[in-house]
């Protein structure tokens, strides 16, 4: 059995100073706002920040006292299995299809990664055009075919609008992964399964699907966070929480009572709570979901 090769670096010094840059990277833009959100949860202070009252864990005992916050955890829940789900499922279709076209193939693919390029806020306004209840593209058609479509008055329909969006702007990221799963598979096993009669599902699903596992597993950890967090601007942009708060997932909960209802201690604890729920799902995946996976 062949030895494991480590590199060994002369000097104590350099392994630190390759690590300083993202250590430094790491602190400042995480463990530094982090530290500041967890201080400003324990404190209370009016508008500006001129006076501040050190209240401990008031700000906390209060957020699961709020009827609107409880309800926007199930928002939220439903939202990221919506968003999780569907893009990874859409993301592999359209992947599984592209592997195997023979002309076009670039032309294809190009089309596909497009909407990766496209900020999330300007995902919100796309789709809010095109479902406009006055003058949407996609609305005046669903009006023909009997759905009366208005997003500003059913929930619904909004919470639709929003996970479109949201599984749109992200389902290019995960088509370039499951591209990248399906090319790393040896053709010599799709033939060999061929020869032996295997139909293209038994094969997709006996073969391909199993290997594709890791990056499965990669992006369901992927989707989650992009769930919690970065779907902020398309909800702002498309339904600004509404109607009334049934949009109004976590993130978007902290920004709204942070910077319209001015309340900075209550929004920072809200961005503790949600760190601490991100952190505990990331866990759990890797505790239970990662043994699924075949390496």
């Amino acid at each position: 059995m062949a030895a494991e090769k480590r590199v060994v670096f002369r000097s104590g010094w350099l392994p630190w100073a390759l690590l300083a840059p993202q250590a430094i990277v790491i602190a400042v833009f995480f463990f530094w706002p982090a530290g500041q959100a967890v201080l400003q949860s324990m404190q209370q202070s009016d508008a500006f920040g001129t006076t501040v009252e050190w209240v401990g864990f008031a700000n906390f005992a209060n957020l699961f006292h709020d009827e609107t916050y409880l309800a926007s955890f199930g928002t939220t829940a439903l939202f990221s299995i919506l968003v999780a789900v569907l893009g990874i499922g859409l993301s592999l279709v359209l992947a599984v299809f592209a592997d195997r076209v023979v002309r076009g193939t670039t032309f294809y693919r190009t089309l596909l990664v497009w909407p990766y390029a496209v900020a999330p806020a300007i995902a919100g306004v796309l789709w809010l055009f095109m479902f406009s209840p006055s003058i949407g593209v996609i609305a005046y058609a669903l009006r023909h075919v009997g759905i009366n479509w208005d997003h500003l008055l059913d929930s619904r329909q909004a919470m639709a609008l929003i996970v479109m969006a949201a599984v749109w702007k992200q389902i290019s990221y995960n088509f370039l992964f499951f591209v990248a799963g399906l090319q790393s598979i040896p053709k010599s096993l799709i033939e060999a399964a061929a020869i032996d009669g295997a139909r293209p599902w038994r094969r997709f699903w006996s073969i391909q699907f199993p290997l594709l596992s890791p990056t499965t597993f990669f992006l369901l950890v992927i989707n989650v966070v992009y769930a919690f967090f970065d779907t902020f601007g398309i909800v702002d942009a498309a339904t600004q929480g509404g109607p009334g708060k049934s949009t109004s997932i976590l993130v978007y909960k902290v920004y709204f009572d942070g910077f319209k209802a001015l309340d900075l201690g209550g929004s920072a604890a809200q961005s503790v709570v949600l760190m601490l729920i991100v952190v505990a799902l990331t866990v759990l995946q890797f505790r239970f979901v990662e043994k699924k996976v075949n390496y």
